[in-house]
């Protein structure tokens, strides 16, 4: 799919209208640097970016807010976006080349609830819907994970941590199984288990933390010889029983004793089954409480601002990660809370009939008394009243450790069972990262004199790529080279292969790669490729021998921002 249209407009006025070509489009800043009191910031380049990114799926907040300081908005424009109703509107066209080729149309405001208008191809599309929906639309492929959002994030590079990772395009907190089924999926290699895989991961993780929790009261091998010796007292206790049987009517209650301490074995067992679980849970709840962040703020933000300084490649405010934190917990503890309620009403019930049950078992007992058993009888029942209520907790953590080990054990095995399905593909996946490489290494000797490689390596989480060349660590300026050879060269490669992609590339920044590879890259790598290159970029930084005209789909200045406010 290439870029084929981008507008901007109110209900009556079109306030831009840009029209995508094949290869170069530039989105220029006419600030001219030699007047020091005018700046090509904050004029809209890079927000043409995040409006086509916002067409296929993004929030959109980076539109008004800072992405490193989201806290901070820029009231204006966001004020300007909803009060004016502006949509936005993306057309996609399948060949560019080709007239009757297929387009997608897509459309969005930035208005919310009822007035929210989100469409593809003049359909209402739900929130929920989009912009999954996009991915058979575009990918022709119906498989769980990667999600949308994470295939397309490689071709719009507008925030730092895209800028600055070639292949970690993802945000923070994605997992190794996710990178893994991204690869796969670049790969051409569509295995429809990252979804089943990720969901065992967070099944397994719960399973090893309930054990780290019942090892607090006991071992496995602890609750075992707990069994037999508590198993041992009542045999013996059961023997001494029969012992006081001495005729017809006490053999009758003697039965319906029998009767009652097995109902309140049961009890006892699913009461302490209960309490088991309350307990699991209240105390999952106390370790949640604890992680919730409650430091403070403004002295920890002096301290990102400090680490900014010295590591411009802190992607997140301290905020962000706080409130994400927090809200992360805060939504784990009111779920598992939700069973509380339930369980306390059954314990109580339970309760209320075990109850019942002893003062039963006090009356039978009395009548045993009675009838001749004695004292000793009493203090039998009492005895072994209280070894079958600890043999029933004790039952119930071999329970809980029997059911953990087991599903533990059907979760790896599964695991392990899709990684040999994956495993079976290693001979297919390297020779595709061959082939990937044969454009790869080309295109960055071709820019910088120097062949990078890609690598696709197995570890314990599953494949993950890697970038290496011959003389360490690239540069800033050259790490953009290497991004921008990865995201060309993997156009290559996908078309060679007939791998459904994104023909379309957004880079920001690109001013930081020298002038000699910027004109390698643009005049002679885009021009002669399948594809589009979107660059916002100040007309003064760009090379001479560039010639900006032919080039250009959008100037804008500090006097005719984007969205002419």
């Amino acid at each position: 799919m290439f870029l084929k249209r981008l507008m901007i407009e109110n209900e009556s006025v079109i306030i831009r209208d840009l029209q995508f070509r094949k290869g170069i489009n530039l989105i220029i800043d006419e600030t001219s640097t030699e007047r020091k009191k005018e700046s090509g910031n904050n004029v809209g380049k890079t927000t043409v970016l995040r409006l086509i990114d916002y067409c296929l799926g993004s929030s959109g907040k980076n539109i008004y807010k800072d992405p490193e300081f989201s806290s901070k908005s820029n009231s204006k424009i966001e004020e300007f976006l909803t009060i004016n109703n502006i949509c936005v509107t993306l057309v996609l066209k399948e060949d560019l080349d080709v007239r009757a080729s297929r387009e997608i149309t897509i459309k969005r405001n930035f208005l919310k609830r009822t007035e929210k208008i989100i469409e593809v191809n003049g359909e209402k599309v739900k929130s929920g819907d989009f912009p999954e929906n996009l991915k058979p639309e575009i990918f022709q492929t119906s498989i769980a994970k990667p999600t949308f959002k994470q295939i397309k994030a490689k071709n719009i590079r507008d925030e730092k941590n895209r800028l600055v990772n070639t292949i970690k395009v993802l945000d923070a907190y994605s997992k190794a199984e996710e990178y893994e089924a991204l690869y796969l999926f670049w790969l051409g290699i569509e295995l429809d288990v990252a979804d089943r895989k990720q969901s065992l991961f967070s099944q397994r993780k719960m399973e090893e933390n309930l054990q780290i929790r019942l090892k607090k009261e006991n071992t496995i091998s602890q609750i075992e010889q707990s069994l037999l010796v508590i198993d041992s007292e009542i045999e013996a206790l059961e023997e001494l029983k029969e012992k006081f049987i001495v005729n017809d009517s006490y053999l009758e209650d003697f039965d319906e004793l029998n009767k009652v301490k097995s109902e309140i074995n049961r009890l006892s067992t699913r009461i302490s089954r209960l309490r088991m679980r309350k307990s699991l849970i209240e105390e999952s709840v106390e370790e949640l409480e604890k992680e919730v962040s409650n430091l403070d703020v403004e002295r920890i933000r002096r301290l990102y601002d400090e680490a900014k300084a010295l590591l411009p490649e802190v992607q997140r405010s301290f905020d962000d990660t706080l409130k994400f934190h927090n809200g992360m917990i805060l939504e784990k503890q009111k779920f598992i809370e939700k069973e509380l309620p339930v369980l306390e009403s059954e314990i109580s019930t339970l309760s209320g009939r075990m109850t019942e049950l002893l003062r039963s078992e006090a009356d039978i007992s009395e009548r045993l008394k009675k009838s001749g058993a004695m004292e000793e009888f009493q203090d039998l029942v009492v005895r072994l009243n209280s070894c079958y209520e600890t043999k029933g907790t004790i039952e119930e953590q071999k329970r809980l450790w029997d059911s953990s080990i087991e599903k533990l054990s059907s979760i790896c095995s599964e695991i392990e069972e899709l990684d040999k399905g994956i495993d079976s593909l290693d001979e297919k996946i390297q020779e595709r990262v061959s082939i990937f490489n044969k454009f790869f290494s080309k295109m960055s000797n071709d820019l910088y004199g120097e062949k990078y490689v890609l690598s696709a390596d197995k570890n314990e989480k599953g494949y993950e790529l890697n970038i290496s060349n011959l003389i360490g660590n690239p540069g800033t300026g050259k790490k953009k080279g290497e991004t921008a050879a990865f995201d060309l060269a993997y156009i290559k490669f996908a078309d060679h292969m007939g791998i459904k992609c994104l023909h379309f590339v957004l880079q920001d920044q690109i001013e930081n790669i020298h002038d000699n590879q910027i004109s390698s890259i643009l005049i002679d790598v885009v021009e002669n490729m399948n594809c589009q290159y979107v660059l916002p970029v100040l007309k003064d930084k760009l090379p001479t021998d560039v010639a900006t005209s032919k080039y250009e789909i959008l100037s804008l200045s500090q006097s005719d921002k984007l969205f002419k406010v």
